[in-house]
């Protein structure tokens, strides 16, 4: 591998040209916030409803309770669908900052390397919006159905 020459020109331009990237990760390290700080209300609303199901007594009531929690499965499966791709994005987008190093640092063509990770990062990270999506439709039709059914047992 033949190497260019080192000085403080080049070693800027590779820096510069990474910082793109590296915004990218701080985005995502955000958005695998939100999606934990979800999971774990998922979890300490299932914990807290499966109290409440062996306490209670009334059937309507077990089968509303019920019904939130393959509610709540359902949503935790599509955020750690979610937090996988997401992770998965971040790991592509440390690559494509590693690639470019070693383009930047040598005489090898990483130009399609570089577009293929950002590319794969990118459709990762819309696949990981989508399960956000997804998960968010499921809570908050879960909330009306509740708030409906809240309702009905006031009647």
């Amino acid at each position: 591998m033949e190497y260019l020459e080192l000085d403080i020109d080049t070693i800027s331009h590779v820096v510069s040209i990474s910082v793109a990237p590296v915004f990218l990760l701080a985005g995502i390290s955000g958005l695998l916030m939100v999606l934990t700080n979800r999971l774990g209300r998922t979890i300490d609303r299932s914990r807290s409803l499966h109290k409440t199901l062996t306490d209670q007594t009334q059937p309507q009531f077990k089968v509303a309770i019920e019904k939130e929690m393959a509610s709540l499965v359902k949503r935790g499966r599509f955020i750690n669908l979610a937090i996988n791709l997401a992770a998965v994005s971040a790991l592509m987008v440390c690559l494509v900052i590693i690639t470019l190093f070693v383009g930047g640092l040598s005489t090898y063509n990483v130009a399609l390397a570089v577009a293929s990770l950002f590319i794969f990062c990118m459709t990762l990270l819309s696949a990981s919006f989508s399960c956000f999506l997804v998960e968010v439709f499921i809570a908050t039709r879960t909330l009306r159905s509740t708030l409906n059914s809240i309702e009905r047992f006031r009647e």
